[in-house]
């Protein structure tokens, strides 16, 4: 397994068009994301990142959504690095992470930054590539390394629920979205139909869905026991009280 800190910082895409299909990669996300986020709750969403920030999420039940992106974007709300971000501890009731960690130097202090402002029982999504698709395929295969899925870490889903998990988080949903451009660029293809009904573990994209939790700290009574009173057990002699009588004959 490779380590999650890399050395040099992968690049970074700046909007979806810079994906290979993005324009439909983009739709089917948005698609999903209505779906998840009409049951989240709240005031305030930040979308990290500039993939996130292009996501149009027009029924989620969070009106205040604010775009958190680096460096000047024309769907900016706000200017923070995700591995540092300019808000306050337990002020937000939702993020989303669209291929955020996929191309990230440090994926763990994001998601520690996102512990840090995230609200209790606050809704976090994460959208990442999926390392057993086609897509993931296709990394390791394919010839044409001036790709950016070339920079993509693709880490699997259960490496990111260990993450969430150690930080408190309750992984409620995984969904899986079917969609690769490896043999075609229809999402409507027969071959993604096919693998969206009988193989959905191998689609390209993954979506998880977590909440944090907090538990109560409660201090434990202790069981106090009273210690039973000394009493005297058997019969007693008292002291001068000798038996003179004589044995009857």
């Amino acid at each position: 397994m490779k380590p999650a800190l890399l050395d040099k910082k992968p690049r970074y895409p700046r909007s979806w068009s810079m994906l290979p299909s993005g324009a439909e990669r983009k739709a089917i996300v948005e698609s999903e994301l209505d779906i998840i986020t009409q049951q989240f709750f709240g005031y305030h969403l930040v979308k990290v990142g500039n993939l996130s920030s292009e996501l149009t999420l027009s029924k989620c039940s969070i009106k205040h959504c604010v775009n958190m992106v680096a460096k000047e974007h024309e769907s900016a709300g706000m200017r923070s690095l995700s591995r540092d971000m300019a808000l306050k501890e337990s002020s937000v009731d939702g993020f989303v992470l669209a291929h955020e960690l996929d191309f990230a130097q440090d994926p763990h202090q994001i998601l520690r930054e996102v512990d840090r402002a995230i609200m209790p029982d606050g809704d976090l999504v994460i959208v990442g590539f999926n390392p057993l698709s086609l897509t993931g395929l296709r990394k390791l295969v394919w010839f044409n390394r001036q790709s950016i899925l070339q920079e993509a870490r693709f880490f699997s889903v259960p490496r990111i629920k260990d993450w969430l998990h150690l930080l408190g988080f309750e992984v409620t949903n995984v969904k899986y979205l079917p969609y690769s451009t490896f043999f075609t660029n229809r999402p409507n293809h027969f071959l993604t139909r096919w693998c969206r009904r009988f193989l959905p573990q191998l689609a390209s994209v993954y979506v998880i869905v977590a909440k944090k939790r907090t538990v109560p700290l409660s201090p434990i009574k202790p069981k106090w026991q009273l210690k039973p009173k000394f009493s005297a057990v058997g019969a007693s002699i008292r002291a001068g009280s000798v038996n003179t009588e004589k044995p009857q004959s």
